[in-house]
């Protein structure tokens, strides 16, 4: 699921630990987006966390952990604050740093089983893959 890759990366900002029957932690939820997508430094440290070429802060390694499972499971353990983190992330990505989105769908959907099955949700939030 490409998009939800992102979505899972602007969940970087708000995934840790959970049961199965619970959500994520939203310890990570006040992080600034915007000051993260202003910022290519700190947005490429992100990306470096989630395509393990460098370290991860706290909450990116959280993310890159539980990442897999954001996607398998259409961020049902995600709150309404990190899913639209997600959204937000995704589009910037594809927009703006789209070699970085290919990489991270090849890395995190090579069968291209989340782009098919997030197909419809990708088509309504506009976006072209």
């Amino acid at each position: 699921m490409k998009t939800f890759v992102l979505v899972a990366f602007a969940v970087v900002v708000g995934l840790a630990c959970a049961r199965p029957d619970e959500k994520y932690t939203t310890k990570y939820d006040n992080v600034d987006l915007d000051e993260i997508l202003k910022s290519d430094r700190l947005l490429k440290n992100y990306f470096n966390c989630l395509m393990e070429r460098g370290t991860c802060t706290p909450d990116g390694e959280e993310l890159r952990k539980l990442l897999p499972d954001a996607l398998h499971t259409q961020c049902q353990k995600c709150s309404e604050k990190q899913k639209e983190g997600s959204k937000k992330i995704i589009r910037y990505l594809i927009d703006n740093k789209r070699d970085w989105w290919n990489e991270l769908e090849a890395k995190y959907d090579k069968d291209g089983e989340y782009r098919k099955k997030y197909k419809a949700e990708i088509e309504k939030e506009g976006l072209k893959l």
